[in-house]
């Protein structure tokens, strides 16, 4: 099983991290940033947090070169800060600019990615959680890319939009691809990586997880409303 497979759609194998890596080369830096920018902006069907942690994997064992010199993880963590980052621009503009036509029932793949039913979701997300959605969401496959588009077409102030997000983005990188330059080396990640894919995953989830069990918490602590009472 590879990463690839993990996706709900099942792309093909070569949207595997580890094959992507390996075949760039010494393009692979800015393979994956192109690649890492495209998924923030508006394409959700990608290994974001699979290729980050496989990145700082790669990076830790010398593989991901510029020529012949290794690159160094200073250098990795600000190209792929800079590509999270400009590509939750680029898909705010999308989602203020032409968003709505976006969101229209079609058929095939773009149908499923863009559904209209993921507006009306994502609505009750940032009514919910405000503009911490931005930092929440950049965790969870999918959800990051749409509330991206969503802050767009809601026309939540840029000002308010960049600076969560900057935050979500600067986290997400930082953490995943630091995660797989200091565990990767590790014996038994390297031996299962497709484990270790599947263990992002549901790490990535838990940020979403803790909210809801704090949501929760306060519905039933909240006190009976006196008619209801009655």
């Amino acid at each position: 099983m590879t990463c690839a497979a993990l996706i709900p759609l099942l792309l093909p194998s070569w949207l595997d991290p580890e094959v992507i890596i390996t075949s760039l080369g010494n393009w692979a830096l800015w393979g994956v940033a192109l690649i890492i920018f495209v998924e923030c902006a508006i394409f959700p069907i990608l290994p974001g947090d699979s290729l980050l942690f496989a990145v700082g994997m790669f990076t830790a064992l010398g593989t991901i070169t510029y020529g012949s010199t290794p690159t160094t993880i200073a250098v990795i963590y600000v190209v792929l800060l800079i590509a999270a980052v400009a590509g939750n621009i680029a898909g705010y503009w999308v989602g203020h600019l032409i968003g709505p036509p976006l969101f229209k029932p079609r058929p095939g793949l773009a149908g499923k990615i863009f559904d209209p039913k993921h507006i009306d979701k994502t609505h009750l997300f940032f009514e919910k959680y405000g503009p911490r959605a931005l930092i929440l969401a950049r965790f969870v496959p999918l959800v990051r890319t749409l509330v991206t588009l969503i802050a767009g077409i809601s026309k939540m102030s840029f000002r308010t939009f960049i600076s969560y997000t900057a935050i979500g983005g600067i986290a997400w990188v930082l953490i995943v691809t630091t995660a797989g330059y200091f565990l990767g080396n590790i014996p038994v990640i390297k031996e299962h990586f497709e484990l270790a894919c599947i263990l992002i995953v549901l790490i990535s989830l838990l940020p979403m997880v803790w909210e809801w069990i704090k949501a929760r918490r306060a519905a039933h602590q909240a006190p009976t409303s006196p008619s209801k009472a009655a």
